[in-house]
């Protein structure tokens, strides 16, 4: 599968695999060119980001500005997915040759649905932190909030503008299920797995203030609503993917909707993630799947009855064990005023990987 083929390529893989990877030797060389701009400044840039649609590309040709934000969410996917999978069989790898997490999202598995909601939830985080900013001509910060609070606070500030960051979202991320027709079982697990990522944000919106007065003595309070940090909302969809639902595609009436393969089990809520495919178990380098790429080399943990641990994490092969020589800060002393001061020690320790 290239990163044009394939009827669920999600849009931000596509996305950002034109911006950092490409497909081909001509493209690489215009992509080295491009990142060193930096930023996608004109509409011509849209015409080349290969593996949008065309409705895509006429929602970047419009929104051009925006775009630069939608390229940082969808790094900060990849990085936040490659640390909340950093200690399981499959922990987000990304190669140059294979498209962006390889064949692993083209199935209807629980990982392709933690993908799409982070996916999802990235590009609504970035677009609203450089809404409030001020990157953005189109937008700025949340004027709706304001007056005083039934708490007594006065509402002031640069309240993040979430409505404007999930409303992009909607609008260029599930373009791509909405152009092919919501029936299919597919395009209607991307569509709620979308919605969950981004209500990972919209449910978890926090109030922050800051105190006037003499000595702090918070005479006057001033607060604005503030999006959770990015990693919150990634430990958040972690936790709704370690509690997915497989699912089903059913008819009821005259509407298609997914429900619990097993009916057993209560229906899945907005917030939840849903899959339709068992996962593979990822132990062995695939070579017909890219993107499974084993456990081969990687590092396990002795002690761990946990999926981290050798025997979980190598699957029963095994792993090696060596000692390596490691630097750490130690014997630190504050000294005044103002510095801290450290000894380095080396120590051996046994480090282990699997077979």
């Amino acid at each position: 599968m290239n990163v044009t083929g394939g009827p669920h390529c999600l849009c931000l893989r596509c996305l950002l695999y034109c911006l950092c990877y490409g497909v081909n030797e001509n493209l690489r060389g215009y992509l080295a060119k491009l990142s060193s701009v930096g930023s996608i400044s004109d509409e011509e840039t849209c015409e080349k980001l290969r593996g949008l649609i065309q409705r895509q590309v006429q929602i970047c040709k419009r929104n051009v500005e925006v775009m630069d934000a939608v390229r940082r969410g969808a790094q900060l996917a990849i990085d936040e997915c490659q640390f909340q999978f950093r200690n399981r069989r499959w922990n987000c790898s990304t190669l140059e040759s294979v498209p962006l997490f390889g064949k692993v999202v083209t199935q209807g598995t629980r990982e392709a649905a933690f993908v799409y909601a982070l996916s999802a939830a990235s590009v609504a985080f970035a677009v609203t932190r450089a809404c409030s900013s001020g990157e953005l001509d189109k937008c700025g910060c949340d004027r709706n909030v304001h007056g005083v609070s039934p708490e007594g606070f006065q509402w002031s500030g640069c309240s993040d503008n979430i409505a404007y960051g999930v409303a992009f979202s909607q609008s260029f991320v599930d373009i791509r299920e909405r152009s092919k027709g919501q029936s299919s079982n597919r395009a209607l697990m991307n569509l709620h797995n979308n919605e969950a990522g981004r209500k990972a944000i919209l449910n978890n919106m926090r109030v922050e203030c800051k105190c006037h007065g003499v000595s702090g003595s918070c005479e006057v309070k001033t607060c604005w609503k503030a999006m959770p940090p990015f990693r919150k909302v990634g430990n958040i969809i972690k936790e709704k993917f370690d509690g997915a639902t497989e699912v089903e595609l059913r008819k009821v009436g005259t509407t298609k909707v997914l429900v619990p393969r097993n009916s057993q089990f209560k229906p899945h809520t907005d917030e939840d993630l849903v899959y339709l495919d068992p996962s593979p178990d990822f132990c062995e380098h695939d070579p017909r799947s890219p993107g499974i790429l084993g456990t081969a080399g990687r590092f396990c943990n002795k002690t761990s009855k946990a999926i981290d641990g050798c025997e979980l994490m190598c699957c029963g092969r095994g792993f090696h064990t060596e000692e390596v020589e490691v630097v750490d800060r130690c014997s630190c002393k504050f000294h005044w005023c103002c510095y801290v001061k450290c000894k380095q020690c080396r120590k051996m320790v046994e480090m282990h990987t699997c077979r």
